[in-house]
């Protein structure tokens, strides 16, 4: 008995469009750091423009798409795809503020709580007489005060 591993006749890859909501801004920013990373490294080619990238990318990260799946579409490997995610993720990483800067800024304009960690603290909102100054609740490591 012989294995066949080859696709049916007449099978090929199903592309399907989806909306990503996201600003014109957004994409405009993230292109511009892969354009100049692009630059910066003297990379000469890409085989998707920055523009494209960037959009493939965002949906990655926005809508938790399956690399293979983002690669299929766009004519280019899964592992491509997650060398431009980490691309995409250092270049803005790079562009966030220190933790100390945050933190002085957080201060600065008079915040009280600063979760680092994630953890969802639940909280109940004072009302009326309840809700008086000078009452701070912070959670710098995520395990309430």
């Amino acid at each position: 008995m012989r294995k066949n591993t080859s696709p049916a006749e007449g099978t090929e890859d199903l592309v399907y469009q989806c909306r990503l909501p996201l600003s014109s801004a957004t994409l405009d920013l993230v292109s511009g750091l892969v354009r100049g990373h692009l630059k910066k490294i003297r990379s000469r080619w890409r085989k998707l423009p920055p523009g494209r990238i960037a959009l493939i990318v965002l949906a990655v990260l926005r809508h938790d798409q399956r690399l293979s799946d983002m690669a299929g579409g766009n004519g280019v490997s899964a592992s491509t795809v997650r060398r431009w995610l980490l691309e995409v993720i250092e270049l803005l990483s790079a562009r966030a503020p220190r933790l100390d800067r945050a933190l002085k800024e957080i201060a600065r304009k008079g915040g009280v709580v600063v979760l680092l960690d994630g953890t969802l603290v639940r909280t109940r909102r004072r009302t009326g007489d309840e809700n008086r100054q000078g009452v701070q609740v912070g959670a710098v490591d995520g395990h309430g005060p």
